[in-house]
């Protein structure tokens, strides 16, 4: 079978051979009760977070970056897919987060009619996102956690293979942006969008243009600004990338978000630029 599940359609058979996402098979590297997603995520007992291997994206500064370059990992089936679901959800899990899913959709929506639990089920994507795949598990689908990392092209260029970036995302996150919000009394949510942006050194221009993009968005969305940025991955030739985000650069946003009048908003301290936010990988 021909793969186009993400933007780049490289019609690589994934049973066979490795496609640009680097994945063949179903690949995971980690699945647990994950505490630092947004409160309305994570909640009281955590998300349960499944960690999938492999990525298009292939960006310079992934913080999961084993995980993503598909350099570590373990082989599952798409019955051993739908028995974590149903594990994570005797643990108490207050959701299935399905973290890098993209170019896994067609076994995810088969592990789901195989064992679909009663929590809600997170749709957790780095954005880059075809609206016709979209539209095939969106039924699955309560709850969608997209980044929208770029709106410049040329900064897409330069920290990920995929130039075209912006092209795909923007209209993806518009799609995901119409999921109906369902948050509970005690601030769980149930159903819903938050679309999160990771502020970069010398980008500030550009997350800039990411709140304005919100600002557009039905009222209903939420936006959770980050930043966390630490230096990570392959950036040896990116000078600028070898330091956290300044005050000043992050400001620059925050006043931005208050400029556009955005409501439903999560402002991460700079102090949360730390590697103890980055999993310890079990595979």
């Amino acid at each position: 079978m021909k793969c186009a599940q993400c933007p780049v359609m490289c019609g690589s058979d994934r049973k066979l051979n490795k496609g640009a996402c680097g994945s063949d098979g179903i690949k995971i590297a980690k699945y647990y009760l994950h505490p630092f997603e947004e409160l309305p995520i994570s909640f009281k007992n955590g998300s349960g977070c499944i960690f999938f291997c492999g990525c298009s994206l292939k960006c310079v500064f992934c913080q999961n970056f084993e995980v993503s370059r598909n350099t570590r990992g373990k082989y599952i089936t798409v019955e051993m897919l739908a028995e974590i679901f149903r594990k994570l959800e005797g643990e108490g899990a207050e959701n299935i987060n399905l973290v890098n899913p993209t170019h896994y959709k067609d076994d995810i929506c088969a592990a789901l009619e195989i064992y679909r639990p009663n929590i809600p089920i997170v749709y957790n994507t780095h954005g880059y996102e075809r609206i016709k795949e979209l539209e095939k598990i969106d039924a699955y689908i309560d709850i969608y956690l997209p980044d929208l990392k770029f709106t410049d092209a040329l900064l897409a260029s330069r920290y990920t293979a995929r130039g075209d970036y912006a092209e795909y995302a923007l209209p993806a996150i518009k799609f995901m942006a119409e999921k109906p919000l369902k948050m509970r009394e005690d601030g769980k949510m149930l159903s819903g969008c938050i679309v999160r942006h990771l502020v970069l050194p010398l980008a500030a221009y550009d997350s800039v243009n990411i709140v304005k993009f919100i600002s557009a968005l039905p009222k209903s969305v939420y936006f959770s600004l980050m930043g966390q940025y630490t230096p990570f991955g392959e950036i040896e030739n990116y000078k600028e990338l070898q330091r956290g985000i300044t005050s000043r650069e992050y400001n620059k946003v925050i006043s931005a978000v208050r400029e556009y009048n955005l409501k439903n908003v999560f402002v991460q301290d700079l102090n949360s630029a730390q590697q103890i936010y980055i999993p310890e990988w079990d595979y």
